[in-house]
């Protein structure tokens, strides 16, 4: 089996993903950052309908605690 990493992903960092998710997580700045796209136009969408003032930070504080890697699979370093 052949594992869908491209070859010249870098690991990101864990600490700057965990920064950006508690400073602004509310607009899902740590989902674009780790190739999330889907959940941060999620986050967005949900700030913009006022759902996600009470949504987003408690997914935030989950996925800081819980994402280990990135949309593709590579670890956090």
């Amino acid at each position: 089996m052949t594992d869908n990493i491209p070859a010249n992903t870098a690991p990101k960092s864990r600490v700057a993903y965990i920064l950006l998710a508690f400073f602004l997580g509310g607009w899902g700045i740590h989902n674009f950052y780790s190739g999330n796209k889907k959940h941060g136009i999620i986050k967005l969408v949900l700030l913009f309908l006022c759902v996600g003032l009470i949504v987003n930070p408690i997914w935030c504080i989950i996925e800081m605690i819980t994402v280990t890697k990135d949309e593709n699979g590579v670890n956090f370093n």
